[in-house]
This record gives structure tokens, C-alpha cells and sequence, in this order.
């Protein structure tokens, strides 16, 4: 399957209105597929946020009964129209608006708000965006032959693979001094753009180290927020340094996780 197929049919397999073998073909496609595993993040984060909204609200009993008697006409509400005739001038009478005019403005209203909150919002979601992708990339390079493009130790050999593959030289160095040796890296995809992906391990546990020039026209890697937090499990922090920014990854405890990145920033 091409990703062109499995973009049309992204949006059914997150609904669950795909068979099962369509389904599984699906799955498959998104261990090797880092373009369409980040949009389906993307569909799933967005179709959460729109979810959780608050865009419904009850109407009062008096406003729903003045809407049916208007509605309807009902005698009630003629007679009512009489008596207050009698006691006051009766204002002119508005034009009934057809009830798709009614229903077209309800959308409208509706889709608004949808759109403010997805503004208000969106710088948010695109941390979360690559936060989640970050974690989604690390937990595939964890699978057989993933992790390196180039596996090497030295940091003069790991370095000098990046050039003319990212537009910027990622600052390599080994921490095996430190318990955090180098182990190789490779090019990875991030926030819309290739980002290089620099890989330490402290014992048996994997740190991934995402790296990309900051403030990368038409990247929303570039408005990541800075911070520690968890995802499934997996440690992450993101920061930035110089004219660059960081995201390490890894199941290492957050605090040995903090050791690490303090080393890196030195």
C-alpha cells in the first residue's frame, strides 16, 4: 500500500470503520511509515481536543417555552399577545427567519467556536503534537534495525555523517566517562521537517536525542514548549540551546534522564 492510499483511509481507521484486515494492513504500514504515523497522531490529538470542548449549552425552560409558542402559534401565546395589546402599543412584528437560515447560523456559531478554541490553543497542541511524535519515533527506533544509520562510538565519525543530510551540525559528544556513552545516530522525521537523532544508552536503557535549527520556517517542531513530562511511560524533555532545539527521549527515570541532558548542555 502507498501512502497516498492509506491517507485517504487514515481518518476511517481512527473512526473504527475499517474491516479487520484493512485495519491490520493499516497498522502495518505505520511501523515504517513515519509521514502517516505522525498524521495519524495528529487526527487523534485534534479529534480529543474537539471531543473535550465545551461547545453544548442547555437552554433555560423559559426560553425553550417562549421558542414553541412562537413556534407554534399556539393559542396561549395569542391570547397572551391580546392582553399585553391591551395594556401597550404592540411593537412591530419581526419577520419569521426560516428555520434553515436558523439551522445555518447555529453552524456557523458552532464552527466558530470550534475554530477559537483551536486558536487559542494551537500553540499547545503543537507542543503535544511533537511531544507524542517524539515518543511514537523513539518507541520505532526500538525495533530491529531502526536505531542507526551510522553506528560508531566516535564522535568524529558520527558528527561528520549529518552533513548535507540537516541544516545544522548537531553538537556530538561521548559521556562514557559519564555512564552515558555514544552510540551512533541517525536521520529522523520530527514537527514536518528531517531532524537528526543522536542515540546514548546508560545500561540496558536507549536515550534519543532530537535535535533542529530553531525557529525552522513552516515547522511546528519550532514552537515546542520547553519542560519535562511523561508520555506512556517514556521520560521526555525538551529544550533549547544557542540556535538549536532538543528533545531527549527515553524510558531512563526522569531524574538520570535531568543527568544526562545537564551533561549535553555543558
Amino acid at each position: 500500500m502507498v501512502c497516498e492510499d492509506n491517507a485517504r483511509l487514515l481518518h476511517a481507521y481512527v473512526d473504527g470503520e475499517l474491516d479487520l484486515v484493512r485495519s491490520l494492513e493499516i497498522e502495518e504500514h505505520l511501523k515504517t511509515c513515519a509521514g502517516c504515523a505522525q498524521e495519524l497522531v495528529s487526527q487523534q490529538t485534534l479529534r480529543k481536543a474537539i471531543r473535550s470542548a465545551s461547545l453544548y449549552h442547555r437552554a433555560t425552560e423559559g426560553l425553550r417555552q417562549r421558542v414553541r409558542t412562537a413556534a407554534a402559534g399556539s393559542p396561549e401565546g395569542k391570547e397572551d399577545r391580546v392582553r399585553d395589546h391591551a395594556i401597550m402599543p404592540w411593537p412591530r412584528r419581526r419577520p419569521i427567519v426560516p428555520s434553515w437560515i436558523a439551522a445555518a447560523a447555529t453552524l456557523i456559531v458552532a464552527a466558530a467556536v470550534v475554530l477559537g478554541i483551536v486558536s487559542t490553543t494551537g500553540s499547545r497542541r503543537r507542543s503535544d503534537f511533537l511531544a507524542q511524535e517524539a515518543v511514537a519515533n523513539h518507541i520505532r527506533s526500538l525495533q530491529p534495525g531502526h536505531l542507526f544509520d551510522v553506528e560508531s562510538t566516535d564522535q568524529h565519525t558520527v558528527k561528520p555523517w549529518f552533513d548535507g543530510k540537516v541544516d545544522l551540525a548537531p553538537p556530538v559528544r561521548d559521556f562514557a566517562d559519564q555512564g552515558f556513552p555514544l552510540m551512533g545516530g541517525r536521520l529522523d522525521y520530527l514537527g514536518h521537517r528531517d531532524v537528526a537523532a543522536l542515540i546514548y544508552q546508560r545500561r540496558k536503557h536507549i536515550i534519543n536525542v532530537f535535535v533542529w535549527p530553531e525557529g525552522a520556517a513552516n515547522s511546528s517542531a519550532a514552537s515546542a514548549s520547553e519542560g519535562q513530562q511523561s508520555i506512556d511511560g517514556y521520560n521526555l524533555i525538551t529544550w533549547r540551546q544557542g540556535d538549536m532545539q532538543f528533545v531527549a527521549v527515553s524510558d531512563l527515570g526522569a531524574e538520570e534522564l535531568h543527568q544526562f541532558v545537564q551533561l549535553l548542555n555543558r
